[in-house]
């Protein structure tokens, strides 16, 4: 059996058993007190935050207002417009956030992870809200839909940015004109996909330079997308995502052509495949036609399933760019021992990036999904009842906050990660 390779500790998020919370809470909301404008901002975030650590039920506004301020109404109604309607620029929390993550978190090999999140709800009136598929119940459903960018070392995990998915019919249908005046969309808003909403999110970290990070790793709902890989290689970051197995590479470089031109019309302007030359193979038939001296058995432990053993492969493959050959990659294969399971990647490291480091990066997105799971179970990160925009972005700011809130106390106060 090979030696372990360690991804990173899977934290025990608890609140119940860090002592003097209250003080502890004081000091971490001091941190971004004065990005707020006014006294009751100052104050609301943090009767929020107080309301996200409380072990409640249900951590919608009303039983968190009453939780934390008791029972008055009109402190309830405060909060509820200082999430809804609130005058404060979350964006300044989440940067400041970012250089708080680099002074626990930060390593110069530290792995920003993409991920979407689903919010069932009932109703049409919630800002994005549609019928479409929810990752959290696994079939088509009204939710709403979030694209998360979240960050992990050797030192632990978190979530760093967040942005709604809207529709194009939100941005585009008359029918919509009522719900966005009502959500407050903004008037500029236009439509991005999830992998462009994924790119906007990377590319504000890496400009900000508050947060060392080298990798980019996602499932294949971001890999497959090539516009992302490039936008995530143009960062100067390494990409390690995985990609549907139908995804189509080649083995060499194949030959291009320019076409001759005719003498009439205009000039052929792209390159074309020579004919006769290699054809691109599907990532699945690369894998199938490996022979068994090109697989190496590693053991890696991955999240709160303990080790798990694969046989890994990699080789040096060319990514397919608009039926062209793109850039020179890395195809790397992951085979389960016991299930066969198959987990392909497309990577841009350089060429001389050894396979444990690959072995690594295949056992890097799993801390995502865990702060979701975490997220959702301890603090209320799907339990808002806010329908607009500036709800929805404030709600999932303070969130991260509290998440980051308890990752600092665990790490401070040396919780062992579960075995």
């Amino acid at each position: 059996m090979s030696d372990l390779i360690e991804t990173t500790p899977r934290m025990e998020l608890s609140v119940h058993d860090i002592e003097h919370l209250v003080e502890e809470l004081r000091a971490y909301h001091a941190i971004y007190s004065p990005l707020f404008q006014r006294r009751e901002q100052r104050e609301a975030a943090h009767t929020y935050l107080q309301g996200l650590l409380a072990p409640l039920p249900r951590k919608s506004i009303e039983p968190m207002g009453l939780a934390v301020d008791g029972v008055a109404p009109t402190a309830v109604r405060a909060l509820q417009a200082f999430i809804s309607e609130g005058m404060w620029d979350d964006g300044r929390l989440v940067q400041q956030h970012w250089k708080e993550v680099e002074r626990d978190l930060g390593a110069d090999d530290g792995v920003l992870m993409v991920d979407g999140s689903d919010f069932p709800k009932q109703g049409v009136h919630s800002v994005g809200v549609k019928r479409q598929y929810c990752g959290e119940l696994g079939k088509r459903a009204n939710c709403q839909a979030g694209v998360f960018v979240g960050y992990v070392s050797s030192q632990g995990y978190a979530m760093l940015d967040r942005r709604l998915y809207v529709p194009a019919e939100w941005l585009t249908d008359d029918a919509y004109t009522e719900r966005r005046r009502q959500c407050g969309l903004p008037a500029d808003l236009t439509f991005k996909t999830k992998p462009e909403l994924a790119q906007e999110m990377l590319a504000a970290v890496v400009q900000s330079h508050a947060l060392r990070c080298q990798w980019v790793v996602a499932d294949e709902a971001f890999g497959g997308n090539p516009a992302l890989l490039d936008g995530v290689a143009g960062l100067g970051l390494w990409y390690f995502t995985e990609v549907a197995h139908t995804t189509r590479v080649w083995a060499e470089r194949p030959a291009l052509h320019m076409p001759p031109w005719r003498g009439r019309g205009r000039r052929p302007q792209r390159a074309r495949l020579v004919e006769g030359g290699p054809q691109a193979q599907t990532v699945l038939g690369m894998a199938s036609a490996l022979p068994a001296e090109a697989w190496i058995r590693r053991t890696i432990k991955e999240g709160s399933q303990g080790p798990m053993v694969a046989d890994f492969a990699a080789l040096r493959v060319v990514a397919v760019r608009d039926a062209l050959p793109g850039p020179d990659v890395w195809l790397v294969l992951r085979r389960h021992i016991e299930t066969q399971e198959l987990k392909t990647y497309l990577c841009n490291a350089p060429i001389d990036t050894p396979l444990e480091t690959h072995v690594r990066m295949s056992g890097m997105r799993w801390p995502i999904e865990t702060c979701f799971e975490d997220g959702k179970q301890l603090l209320g990160m799907g339990d808002y009842e806010v329908r607009s925009w500036t709800g929805w972005h404030h709600h999932m700011t303070l969130v991260i906050l509290a998440h980051f809130f308890v990752v600092r106390m665990s790490l401070r106060f040396k919780k062992k990660p579960r075995q």
